[in-house]
């Protein structure tokens, strides 16, 4: 087979995950790709997925989709960051913020100056040295710089079922056809193992080269035809269940996620344009789903919308997202619960990776199909000890499921950072792990993991003029805060009035 002729991709399943495929197909591949997406209506999509990070600005830029249009669309608003409530001990509440906290001095990275100025006593808590916590506490947002200070980071809220609805129009517009119908098999080649064929209710058939498996928890060719087994790693993310409810707007419009911690896991509060999307996420085994749904439900701040419902999980993903001519995305490939907001991420890489490795000898796949499934391992294992770190390092003795946390062995790759970490503050990133150095040291220093020491470097700076250089710093980020419009001003501004809720 030659480049010239045009690669036949065959997607199973829709919403988000199948419509950022064919929209990424549509753009990056264009006229050299046939696709096909099959869906069904009758099959709901679990679509809670509302709270991203700034990576997805690499969807937007790379679609080329205009940013207030994107946002009225999908009645969106803007994120600086998660609010960690109660997950260190009851009353404590810190926030991961994606912007970066204080600046360097030369070659000193600034946490060590602040580890520092913590030992001398002139250092306030971390994120006093952050514009995007002090807009977060504020309730602030801009996009236009200030003076020398860069734009603030950001991510963005929205509502998943619309961004679907986006993607499925830019996509068709671009030629990707939509099949309807309820996939009832995937024909598979008696030597090769390679899929074929999709087969429909009907016994209607859809040939392809390459197949995407997009049918969510299911994971009809992946995990079903395939038999690609399943990395459990509920050992460390015990969590099997969420509860996700929409409910009214309220009066204030938070520019950052919300995630509370709960007796045995967490609540989130996630504010959109014409709505919340809530959410319990718990381990059934330290509380009934009853229990969870009464306790979600008599901490909304607003009036709901619907019912909870439950859906049920394990934490994971596939040992291989890439076996044979079928390439997993979304929960067909794993799940992790969407505590650091990660799951439409995950998507947007696998397809940008897939992209980047698919070779013009489409009968050779067996390089790239390797090289993929070990980058993509890499990145889920170190998002999961991302996320396994809010867990083990908690101070809420009482609860039995914190304290089971509190008792895990960590993964040995989390194990050495929280070494390195809890020694002198440090922090090395490896394989292009998702979350960079400063992440990681605000959930660590929010979580009580309190270095021990700091780098001699911090002790080339005088001891007098550590004090000053902070309060200076704390100064500059409040005052930058204080200047922006509220969130809701600026939203209001940018998109005008909220659209309907779709």
């Amino acid at each position: 087979m030659s480049n010239t002729e045009n690669l036949k991709i065959a997607i199973a399943g829709g919403g988000t995950a199948g419509w950022m495929a064919a929209a990424l197909f549509a753009r990056f591949l264009g006229a050299t790709a046939e696709i096909t997406l099959v869906e069904s209506d009758a099959i709901g999509t679990v679509g809670v997925g509302e709270a991203t990070i700034p990576q997805i600005h690499n969807l937007i830029i790379g679609l080329g989709l205009d940013q207030a249009e994107f946002m009225r669309a999908t009645n969106a608003s803007f994120k600086l960051g998660i609010e960690f409530v109660d997950w260190l001990r009851e009353g404590h509440s810190y926030i991961h913020s994606f912007g970066t906290t204080g600046r360097p001095v030369g070659l000193i990275p600034f946490r060590q100056l602040w580890l520092r100025g913590r030992a001398l006593g002139v250092a306030e808590d971390f994120g006093a040295y952050s514009v995007n916590i002090a807009a977060a506490r504020q309730q602030r947002f801009s996009l236009a710089s200030l003076k020398s200070v860069p734009d603030l980071a950001y991510a963005y809220h929205f509502d998943a079922a619309l961004l679907a609805k986006l993607l499925r129009s830019y996509s068709e517009a671009r030629g990707v056809k939509r099949i309807e119908g309820k996939i009832e098999r995937f024909e598979r080649d008696g030597a090769s193992g390679d899929i074929t064929a999709l087969t429909l209710e009907g016994e209607r058939e859809i040939h392809a080269e390459l197949f995407i498996d997009c049918t969510g928890f299911a994971s009809l060719a992946l995990g079903q035809a395939l038999d690609v087994p399943f990395v459990d790693w509920s050992q460390w993310l015990p969590c099997d269940t969420a509860l996700a409810v929409p409910t009214e707007g309220g009066e204030q419009l938070r520019p950052y996620t919300q995630s509370m911690a709960r007796p045995a896991g967490w609540q989130w509060r996630i504010p959109l344009q014409h709505r919340t999307g809530n959410g319990h996420v718990f381990c059934s085994s330290f509380m009934e789903v009853e229990e969870a749904t009464q306790l979600l439900l008599d901490t909304l701040e607003t009036e709901p919308l619907a019912d909870p419902r439950p859906i049920r999980f394990r934490t994971g993903h596939r040992k291989e997202f890439w076996s044979h001519n079928c390439v997993g995305l979304g929960l067909a490939a794993g799940f992790m619960e969407p505590l650091e907001s990660t799951s439409i991420h995950l998507v947007q890489s696998g397809i940008a990776r897939l992209l980047n490795l698919l070779p013009g000898d489409r009968h050779n796949l067996s390089q790239a199909r390797q090289t993929f499934n070990r980058q993509s391992t890499v990145e889920w294992e170190r998002i999961r000890d991302f996320l396994v770190l809010h867990y083990i390092a908690n101070e809420r003795e009482g609860d039995a499921f914190w304290d089971h946390c509190r008792a895990m062995t960590p993964p040995d790759t989390l194990r050495e950072k929280l070494e390195m970490f809890s020694n002198s503050g440090q922090f090395v990133r490896e394989d292009d792990e998702l979350f960079l150095d400063d992440s990681w040291a605000q959930v660590m220093l929010g979580q009580g993991i309190e270095p021990r020491s700091w780098s001699p470097l911090a002790d080339n700076v005088p001891g007098e003029d550590v004090g000053p250089f902070l309060a200076a710093l704390e100064k500059q980020a409040t005052t930058i805060a204080a200047a922006l419009p509220t969130h809701r001003e600026f939203l209001t501004g940018l998109v005008g009035r909220a659209p309907e809720t779709a």
